[in-house]
């Protein structure tokens, strides 16, 4: 019997502004114990911001994470996956584009994130 994304997604979305700073982006992340946030801008996903983003894209660069702001650092336009999709599909996806988390998104809304860790969960 096929799992649904729906099933397994983690549903709270955890959001920031385009031009949040990657200091607030960080500190979201810490308070909510967290490895990323979706770069939202009323209410439409524009993208994805991880901790490696931040420490990769923004730190190693010697850029100041005061100033830069979350949408020049994060994967815009990302791979997403809907809530009706096959587990088996997000699976699929992940490997194709060598990503651990997909926006679980339905017209362009951000509803959750399914993870690598939600998708091999036993069931």
């Amino acid at each position: 019997m096929p799992r649904y994304v729906k099933d397994v997604m983690t549903r709270a979305v955890i959001s920031v502004r385009p031009d949040a700073s990657l200091v607030e982006a960080a500190q979201l992340m810490r308070a909510q114990d967290i490895g990323d946030v979706i770069v939202a801008l009323d209410g439409d996903l524009l993208g994805v911001l991880t901790d490696r983003d931040i420490t990769l894209r923004a730190v190693a660069e010697g850029v100041d994470p005061l100033v830069v702001s979350c949408h020049a650092v994060c994967t815009a336009d990302p791979v997403t996956i809907g809530p009706d999709e096959e587990v088996a599909e997000a699976v699929t996806l992940m490997r194709q584009h060598g990503v651990r988390r997909l926006p679980v998104v339905e017209a362009g809304r951000p509803l959750g994130i399914v993870s690598l860790g939600d998708v091999t969960a036993p069931t």
